[in-house]
């Protein structure tokens, strides 16, 4: 068996595999609330996602009916960019900014103006944005001299599990294109960036590629979770490059539409292909020699779940849905704008607002929730626009997330993008994709190619049925942003 291991926002999941690529057990457990001191800040504890993580393990082994000593191997993924700041002794300095904290921006300002935007993207491959790991550094240093005074370690979510599983630090490249600290182009810690940013070479780990083995269960690791000791681990990927793994977008032309918390729309490339605007993100991709390019809409899951917790606590998500494919595709005119916590692609816009446009007497709960479902695919929908003026091929979609698991969701995203999806027949997201780089990494499979050649199915295909709509939706959709851009803003 492989074990996959998906260190996310709200919880840890745990998936082991077999080499046919089945599902033999998992096991979830969730993380303590996010905490939120201010508007914008978001901070969760590393210890609180080793909790999680002992008893995710646990949790799957029992569940699977057999020994720890049956996993070959361990793949790790997990939320991107949180910074995770350890002291010489290993220990947790301060609870960490993860990546939907938005309070940097005063930082990003300053790496802008310091460095240049053009040469910062030449550098890094992207622009400076409050969800990068950097910038949340710099904010450290700026209100936390104490706390940045004890740095020896730098690392990211799912590295530190990989800390206390191992006691190694490591780091993968496509992971560490989300610091704002790699030379995505070339695979390799950017010297300049950190040289002008004042952080230490000696605090950034060692990099691997994805499948690269780069540590062995520790006596400790094992003691906690029942795997055995000197079981191998390799370097693995973030959630959205570990996720692309486990839904086999590795060519260019495949393309993945994922709705979770936030959703991301990746696409393969076989060289780093640059926004010089910034809009999209370029990082090194989780398979060796390949980079992606992905657009994020920090709010689209959540859009959903918050108007459920905020306006309907007692309806359930398939209650939502089965009111709201009531509707008329197009929601009768009601528009959703799904900045909860600002937005990335491709308004690069941290106190961009969240909004509902449209509403008249006549608009009722289905409307409201149909233009949510509809807003979060237009977001998306940017994606693709900047795919097309970039010459960034669209061959194939692939659907993933919660905005997969409804079929009117799924309908939804087929006519908005305007293309064909496809629906895979296990969806295990990143830890799956995770648990693929962990048997590359032994030799199950000659390369993550063939890992997902081997492993990966298509179950479904959904064809648009009211794309017209959805397209002329959407000329309208594009207005709203530059509309209300000043409006309400702190």
């Amino acid at each position: 068996m492989l074990l996959g291991i998906d260190v996310g926002t709200g919880g840890t999941r745990a998936v082991l595999i077999d080499r046919a690529g089945t599902v033999v057990a998992s096991h979830s457990t969730e993380h303590a609330p996010i905490h939120s001191e201010h508007i914008g800040w978001a901070e969760q504890h590393p210890d609180d996602w080793w909790r999680a993580v002992q008893a995710a393990i646990s949790g799957a082994i029992a569940a699977s009916g057999q020994p720890g000593s049956a996993i070959e191997a361990v793949g790790l993924t997990g939320q991107m960019h949180g910074c995770v700041m350890l002291d010489a002794s290993g220990s947790v300095i301060r609870p960490a900014l993860i990546w939907c904290d938005q309070r940097t921006q005063p930082q990003c300002d300053w790496l802008t103006e310091t460095i240049g935007y053009a040469r910062l993207i030449e550098l890094t491959a992207n622009p400076a944005l409050p969800n990068f790991t950097l910038t949340k550094l710099l904010w450290v240093r700026e209100h936390d001299p104490e706390s940045f005074a004890k740095i020896a370690h730098v690392l990211c979510p799912k590295d530190y599990i990989r800390y206390k599983l191992t006691g190694e630090f490591a780091m993968d490249m496509q992971e560490a294109s989300g610091t704002l600290l790699l030379d995505v182009a070339n695979r390799r810690w950017s010297e300049e960036v950190a040289g002008i940013s004042g952080i230490p070479m000696s605090w950034l780990p060692p990099l691997f590629e994805g499948p690269e083995i780069c540590a062995r269960i520790s006596n400790d690791g094992a003691s906690v979770t029942g795997l055995v000791v000197g079981t191998p681990v390799a370097a693995g990927a973030g959630d959205q490059g570990a996720g692309a793994v486990g839904m086999g977008i590795l060519k260019p032309g495949s393309v993945s539409a994922t709705i979770g918390t936030s959703g991301v729309v990746f696409a393969s490339t076989d060289k780093p292909t640059m926004d010089r605007l910034g809009r999209l993100h370029t990082f090194c991709h989780a398979a060796p020699g390949l980079w992606h390019v992905m657009g994020v809409t920090n709010g689209a899951g959540l859009s959903l779940r918050y108007f459920r917790d905020t306006f309907a606590a007692t309806a359930s998500y398939d209650e939502l849905s089965a009111e709201a494919a009531l509707v008329s595709p197009g929601s009768d005119g009601l528009f959703w704008t799904p900045y909860l916590f600002g937005e990335r692609t491709p308004h690069l816009d941290a106190t961009a607002r969240a909004a509902f446009v449209g509403i008249t007497a006549s608009t009722t709960r289905a409307h409201f929730v149909r233009a949510v479902l509809e807003g979060v695919a237009f977001s998306l929908k940017d994606t693709f626009t900047l795919f097309s003026e970039l010459g960034i091929p669209v061959t194939a979609i692939r659907l993933g997330g919660g905005g997969a698991r409804g079929p009117l969701w799924r309908q939804i995203q087929a006519d908005v993008y305007g293309h064909p999806v496809d629906l895979l027949e296990a969806e295990e997201g990143g830890a799956f994709g995770a648990a693929l780089l962990a048997g590359t990494g032994i030799g199950a499979w000659p390369s993550v190619e063939a890992a997902c050649e081997a492993t990966i199915r298509i179950a479904q295909t959904i064809q648009p049925k009211s794309a017209e709509a959805m397209q002329a939706a959407y000329a309208e959709y594009i207005k709203i942003y530059p509309a209300l851009k000043y409006i309400g803003r702190a």
